[in-house]
C-alpha cells in the first residue's frame, strides 16, 4: 500500500531528503513519459528530465556553435564552452584539474578501449599484462584480447587481496588491473582500496564507475588514492546527453599517451605526407593527445545544462544515494518476503554475503533475481520480462553483459556454458532454463527519480501472477462433456477461416461458401509475404510495429491479385489507400503492374531462420508500406516450392507415440500437464513452413475465447486493487481475431441444456474437417506472446489477453492458447502414393465455413 505524508517521512529517511521538492512532484513535472510507466532500467540508462531537454533546446536555438577546430567566433564559442564543461565535470567528481585530465569519447566501453589500444602500443613485441575481477562487465573482460603478455580472471576479492599484496614490482610487462566500482548485474560494490594498493607495486588500474555514478557520489579528491583510469558514461546519471568520458590521473599516465601510435583530427600540430612521413603530437594536455577528430560539441554544450538541471532538482549525488539505498532496501525486503502458500519462496536474491542495502560502501540499487513456482521450479525470465512489459513495468533480463557475474551467481562452469552454447543458447535468447537451472537474471535498477510507487507496482505484479496465495479467486470451468458420445463429436463447425497473406499484417476471412485449399505449408496463400527492414533485412512483426494490423491484404482470385489496403484505425481520419500485387508465382511475371516492374532475391531472417525471399525492389511498393508503418521497409515474398523450404527446428521434432497422464490444475481453463507435445502420433515427415512461426495451421475455439472472455470481467469485478492500472481494465475483453488463428472452431448448441466446453481442444490429437473427412494432426498448444495484445481492430496495444491468460493458461512457465495443426502423416503417405515425376503434389484438400469438425481424443483407443 502506498504511504504518504507524515506516515510515510516517518519511516523513510532519506527518502528524497534534500531534493528540491517531494519526488512525486518532480516526476509529474519533469518526467511526464514516466506517467504510465514503471520504469526499473537505470542501470541501463536513467530517463532525462524535460527542462533539461528544454533549456538545451533554446541554447541551440539563440546561439551558433561552430566546429571547434577554427577561429570563427561561433568556433570559439564551441571551444569555450567545452573548455567550461571540461572543468565543471572533474569538480563534479571532486577530481583536482591539476591531477586529473578529463577526455571525452562516446561512451564507457569507448574510454576502455582507448585504454587498452594506448598500452597495446606501448610495447608492441611484448604487449601488456592484465588482469580482471570476475564482475566486470562485458566491455573490460574483451580487453583482454589486446593484452599480449597474458590475462587472469581474478574470480573473489580474496584473490585480489592475495595478489595485491604479492605482486611485488612485477617484469617488465605494463600491468594493468580493471574492475567495476559496482557490478552492474547485482550492484555489488567492489573495493576502491585496490587502486592505491596496486599503485605501490607498479600496476595501472582502470576502474569502471559507469554503474555506480548513476546513484552515487564519485570522489576523487585523493589522488593518491584515485584509479590511474576512470571510465563513465553521462546518460547513466543524467539521461541526456549520449556521452562518456576518461579520466586519467596525470602523474602515472601522461607517458604513456605520448606512445600512442594512431593520431587524427586536431591532435597533431604537425603532419607531413609528401617525403618524409612525419608528424608532431600536441603536448599542451592529454585530451589534446587523445580527442580524434571533431568533438560532439553540442552533446558535451548539453552536459553543462544535464548538470545544472540535476544539482537543481536533487541538489547532489549523496541526496540520490541516500534516496535509492532506501528504496533498494525496501524493494530488498519485500521481494525476500514473497511465499507462496504452500511455504515455497517466491524470490531467488543473487547478492553477495557481505553485500547490505543498509550500506553504501557495499551495495548499490540494482537487484538481481529469478522467480520460483510453488512447485519450486524456475520461472523463465524472458516470460516475465513480456508480462511485465504488457503491464507497462519496464525491466532487464538475461546476462545483464556481465558474463561472470551471472554464471557465478547461477552456479554454471565454463564447460557447462560451452555445452549450453552447442545446445542454442546465445543472449538475448529465450532459453530460460537449461539443465534445471536458469540461464540468467531479472534486473530491477532504481534512480534518483524512482518513487515507492515503483517499487509497490513491482511487487504487486509479481505478486499478482507469479506467487500463489490461498486466497486468489478461483473461477469455475464448465465440467467436460462426455467424450465418447458420437453426437458429441459431431457438435463442432468451422466459424471462420482466415489466411494472413502478409506476414504479421491484418487477415484475409475466407467468404462463406468458398472452399479453401489446404496445403502441407498451410493454407493456400497463408503467410506467403512478408515485411522487410531495408537496412537489416528482419522480417517486422506486430510485436514492434503494431500498426501492422491496419494492413489488410485481399487476395483476389479472379483478377489473380494481391490488392493491399492501409487504413488508421477506429474512428481514424486517415484515407485509405492500395496498391495491387501479382499472385503469379513465376519471378518473370511476379509483378505486372505499373507499381511494380521487378524484382530480387535476398536474404532474410524470419523467427531465426535465414530465407531467401523474393523483394519487391519497387520505389512505389516501398514508399507505401514505408510511409505508413514509418520504418524503412518493403515487400517480399517466399513462395511455396520457390526455394529450399523452411521446417520446424524445435518441440515439433519431438513429438512421440507416448501419451502423458493428465491430470486437470484449479485453475480457469485448466489443461493437460503435457502442453508442448500433445499428440497421439509421431508425425514422421515433417511438415514445411512458409513465414508462418510455429506450425502450418492455427486452430482456435470459439468457445475458449468465450471463456477467457468471461475470465477477463470476472477476475476484473472481483479483485480487490483499486489502483489506476486495474481499474483501467474494465471491459477488456476481446475478438478472436487477436489470436491470429487460421480456424476458429465453434460449437452448435442445438439441445436444451447444451453447454460450451471451454478448452477441451486442449485433449484433441487430431480433427477430421468437412464430409471427405480431411485429417489434421494436432501437433501441440501455442505458446503466446505479448503480441496478443494487439487490437486487430483499432492495432492498439493493451494488456488483455495475455495479463488473464498468464494467470489461467500457464504451465511450466508458458503462456498457452490455441493448438498447432497440420495436414497428418496419413495425408503426407496419401501423397507420396501420388506425386509425379516433378515431384510436385497436386493438391485439392479444402475447407471450408460451415465443415463439420470431428475431433479425436489423446485417450482415444
Amino acid at each position: 500500500m502506498m504511504l504518504e505524508g507524515p506516515e510515510r517521512d516517518s519511516i523513510t529517511p532519506g527518502y528524497c531528503k534534500g531534493y528540491s521538492q517531494d519526488v512525486d512532484v518532480i516526476r509529474a513535472r519533469e518526467y511526464p513519459l514516466l506517467n504510465d510507466i514503471t520504469y526499473l532500467d537505470h542501470a541501463g540508462t536513467t530517463p532525462y528530465a524535460k527542462s533539461l531537454v528544454e533549456k538545451f533546446a533554446q541554447e541551440l536555438t539563440t546561439n551558433l556553435f561552430g566546429n571547434p577546430h577554427s577561429m570563427s567566433a561561433s568556433s570559439q564559442l564551441s571551444t569555450r564552452r567545452i573548455d567550461d564543461v571540461r572543468l565543471r565535470t572533474l569538480r563534479f567528481f571532486n577530481a583536482s584539474p591539476d591531477e586529473f585530465d578529463l577526455v571525452f569519447v562516446a561512451n564507457t566501453t569507448a574510454a576502455v578501449k582507448l585504454v587498452a589500444e594506448t598500452l597495446r602500443d606501448v610495447d608492441e613485441s611484448s604487449g601488456f599484462w592484465y588482469g580482471y575481477h570476475v564482475d566486470s562487465h562485458t566491455s573490460l573482460v574483451g580487453l583482454r584480447e589486446l593484452a599480449k603478455a597474458g590475462s587472469r580472471c581474478f574470480l573473489t576479492d580474496g584473490e585480489v587481496d592475495a595478489w595485491t599484496a604479492g605482486s611485488g614490482s612485477g617484469d617488465h610487462h605494463t600491468r594493468l588491473f580493471s574492475y567495476p566500482a559496482q557490478s552492474n548485474m547485482n550492484g555489488r560494490r567492489l573495493p576502491l582500496r585496490w587502486c592505491e594498493a596496486l599503485r605501490r607495486s607498479n600496476v595501472l588500474t582502470l576502474l569502471d564507475v559507469a554503474s555506480l555514478v548513476s546513484t552515487s557520489p564519485l570522489d576523487l579528491s585523493n589522488a593518491s588514492a584515485a584509479p590511474d583510469f576512470t571510465a563513465l558514461s553521462f546518460y547513466k546519471i543524467f539521461g541526456f546527453p549520449d556521452l562518456g568520458a576518461l579520466i586519467v590521473r596525470k602523474s602515472t599516465t601522461a607517458h604513456l599517451f605520448q606512445r600512442r601510435r594512431y593520431f587524427g583530427g586536431g591532435t597533431v600540430d604537425m603532419v607531413l605526407t609528401a617525403g618524409s612521413q612525419w608528424h608532431a603530437k600536441k603536448d599542451s594536455s592529454i585530451h589534446d593527445l587523445l580527442e580524434d577528430g571533431t568533438l560532439p560539441f553540442h552533446n558535451i554544450i548539453a552536459l553543462d545544462f544535464a548538470m545544472e538541471t540535476h544539482q537543481r532538482l536533487y541538489g547532489s549525488m549523496s541526496n540520490v544515494s541516500a534516496h535509492t539505498r532506501f528504496l533498494a532496501m525496501w524493494l530488498h525486503d519485500r521481494l525476500s518476503d514473497l511465499t507462496h502458500a504452500n511455504g515455497v519462496k517466491a524470490c531467488e536474491i543473487y547478492k553477495s554475503v557481505d553485500s547490505d542495502f543498509m550500506d553504501t560502501t557495499t551495495q548499490g540499487a540494482i537487484i538481481a533475481f529469478n522467480l520460483r513456482s510453488s512447485r519450486n521450479r524456475w520461472v523463465g525470465k524472458s516470460d516475465v520480462e513480456k508480462l511485465a512489459a504488457v503491464r507497462n513495468i519496464q525491466i532487464r533480463s538475461g546476462s545483464l553483459c556481465n558474463p561472470g557475474g551471472t554464471a557465478l551467481s547461477l552456479g554454471w562452469s565454463s564447460s557447462e556454458l560451452r555445452r549450453n552454447y552447442s545446445l542454442g543458447l546465445r543472449c538475448g535468447d529465450e532459453h530460460d532454463v537449461m539443465g534445471g537451472r536458469p540461464t540468467g537474471a531479472l534486473r530491477v535498477s532504481l534512480g534518483a527519480m524512482s518513487n515507492m510507487k515503483d517499487v509497490d507496482t513491482l511487487v504487486g505484479f509479481i505478486e499478482e501472477f507469479y506467487v500463489d496465495s490461498s486466497t486468489r479467486p478461483i473461477i469455475p470451468i464448465t465440467p467436460l462433456l462426455n467424450r465418447g458420445d458420437s453426437t458429441d463429436r459431431s457438435r463442432f463447425y468451422v466459424e471462420s477461416l482466415c489466411v494472413y497473406p502478409i506476414k504479421s499484417c491484418g487477415a484475409f476471412r475466407v467468404p462463406d461458401g468458398m472452399r479453401w485449399e489446404i496445403k502441407r505449408e498451410g493454407l493456400a496463400c497463408d503467410r506467403e509475404w512478408c515485411l522487410i527492414h531495408q537496412g537489416t533485412g528482419m522480417v517486422l512483426s506486430q510485436k514492434k510495429y503494431p500498426r501492422m494490423a491496419l494492413i489488410h491484404p485481399f487476395l483476389d482470385l479472379d483478377r489473380g491479385v494481391l490488392r493491399i489496403t492501409t487504413c488508421g484505425g477506429m474512428a481514424s481520419s486517415e484515407q485509405k489507400k492500395s496498391i495491387e500485387v501479382s499472385l503469379s508465382r513465376e519471378a518473370s511475371n511476379m509483378v505486372p503492374t505499373p507499381l511494380c516492374q521487378k524484382s530480387t532475391k535476398k536474404s532474410s531472417i524470419v523467427c531465426g531462420d535465414q530465407v531467401t525471399v523474393q523483394t519487391y525492389v519497387s520505389p512505389a511498393v516501398s514508399a507505401f508500406f514505408t510511409d505508413f508503418l514509418g520504418v524503412p521497409c518493403t515487400l517480399a515474398r517466399f513462395p511455396p516450392q520457390s526455394y529450399a523450404p523452411r521446417y520446424a527446428q524445435s518441440w515439433r521434432e519431438h513429438i512421440t507415440t507416448t501419451d502423458t497422464p493428465y491430470s486437470n490444475q484449479a485453475m480457469p481453463g485448466a489443461f493437460p500437464q503435457d502442453p508442448l507435445f500433445p499428440s497421439a502420433t509421431r508425425v514422421e515427415k515433417r511438415n514445411p513452413l512458409l513465414l508462418a512461426n510455429e506450425s502450418p495451421i492455427l486452430l482456435i475455439s470459439r468457445s475458449s475465447v468465450n471463456r477467457l472472455n468471461e475470465t477477463i470481467k470476472a477476475t476484473t469485478t472481483t479483485t480487490t486493487t483499486t489502483t489506476e492500472h486495474n481499474s483501467s481494465r474494465l471491459g477488456k475483453t476481446v475478438a478472436a481475431d487477436v489470436f491470429r488463428g487460421n480456424i476458429v472452431v465453434a460449437e452448435s448448441l442445438s439441445h436444451a441444456g447444451d453447454t460450451e466446453q471451454p478448452y477441451i481442444e486442449d485433449l484433441w490429437s487430431g480433427v477430421r474437417l468437412g464430409a471427405h473427412g480431411l485429417h489434421l494432426d494436432i501437433l501441440g498448444s501455442c505458446q503466446r506472446c505479448q503480441m496478443v495484445c494487439v487490437d486487430q481492430f483499432s492495432g492498439v496495444r493493451r494488456d488483455e489477453p495475455f495479463s488473464t491468460l498468464a494467470k489461467t493458461r500457464k504451465s511450466d512457465g508458458k503462456v498457452l492458447f490455441g493448438r498447432h495443426a497440420a495436414l497428418s502423416s496419413w495425408e503426407f503417405h496419401h501423397d507420396d502414393d501420388n506425386e509425379t515425376g516433378s515431384n510436385l503434389i497436386v493438391d485439392s484438400r479444402t475447407v471450408m465455413v460451415g465443415d463439420i469438425v470431428v475431433p479425436s481424443y489423446l485417450n482415444d483407443e
